[in-house]
């Protein structure tokens, strides 16, 4: 089994009105949750072998905010996941090393919201309990599926994964004051 992670960036700022939208940082919460989300993921034992991330200021510093990773992963920085819809998240997947064993996706919505539901499929979708409801209701700054998917990276198809858990920033208590 392969370990697909999607997680979208934490919160960021709308304070500097200057700022083209790929170049706003995260803000005080946000950075707070994705050091959050990052130390839950160690807890839980989510080490990815490959990351791939959007170019974006913000998708960055949610990055950032994981390290250290053990490994460390292969990051790749790619400027099409800036705001890509789902197809080409689903090709950059399609792309990774077979030998990756879990792969990190580190993006945007509606993109990534979009991936996560057609990883799981309509029968996932019906099948999939909490997780599944919640990730269905949406897909907040700085959320994180976990997915399990049986094929090859580069044979993933819609209804390819399996939804293991969804969290969000707000179901930590560090967060959720």
């Amino acid at each position: 089994m392969r370990q697909l992670l999607l997680l979208r960036h934490a919160k960021s700022s709308w304070d500097e009105a200057m700022l083209s939208d790929h170049a706003r940082p995260l803000n005080t919460r946000g950075q707070v949750a994705a050091a959050v989300m990052a130390d839950q993921m160690r807890e839980l034992g989510l080490v990815p072998d490959v990351v791939l991330v959007s170019s974006s200021r913000r998708t960055l510093q949610t990055l950032e905010a994981l390290q250290p990773i053990e490994g460390p992963p292969i990051v790749e920085v790619m400027d099409a996941l800036y705001l890509a819809p789902w197809p080409r998240l689903m090709e950059a997947v399609r792309a990774v090393p077979q030998t990756a064993r879990s792969v990190l996706v580190i993006g945007h919505n509606p993109g990534l919201h979009e991936f996560g539901l057609a990883l799981m499929g309509p029968a996932g979708a019906a099948m999939g309990g909490l997780h599944a409801r919640r990730l269905a209701e949406g897909y907040p700054t700085g959320a994180l599926a976990e997915f399990t998917v049986a094929a090859s990276w580069e044979l993933i198809t819609e209804g390819g994964g399996r939804l293991v858990r969804f969290l969000a920033p707000r179901d930590l208590p560090e967060v959720a004051s």
